[in-house]
């Protein structure tokens, strides 16, 4: 994985036309990666979904496009494009796209004090 160095500026053009959503899947693009944070862009065709899982990370998720239902821990919302969600390190969260989906996270690292 390309590592993106945090001392300098960065654009990633053209993300859209480099990750159409493709029929019955889930696909992902890593946009900036460093030892601060990564950001990936994610497309989910309707129906696609993530089980449930955590990160070490503290996550903001953001809808792009499209409508999900994203649960974290017992609490399941539904998602519309302009949606924000902050995961808290560890919480366990899932997914299902209910339409065509384009989603954002952010992963930041958490210092340990």
């Amino acid at each position: 994985m390309t590592t993106t160095p945090v001392t300098e500026s960065l654009f990633r053009l053209g993300l859209n036309e480099a990750l159409p959503v493709s029929e019955e899947a889930t696909t992902s693009r890593v946009v900036v990666n460093n030892e601060v944070l990564r950001t990936v862009v994610f497309t989910f065709d309707a129906g696609q979904l993530l089980t449930e899982h955590a990160s070490t990370k503290a996550v903001v998720v953001t809808l792009l496009e499209g409508e999900m239902d994203f649960s974290v821990g017992q609490r399941t919302e539904r998602m519309k494009a302009g949606d924000v969600i902050y995961l808290a390190p560890g919480a366990r969260h899932a997914l299902k796209a209910v339409t065509a989906c384009r989603m954002q996270l952010v992963l930041v690292e958490v210092g340990q004090g």
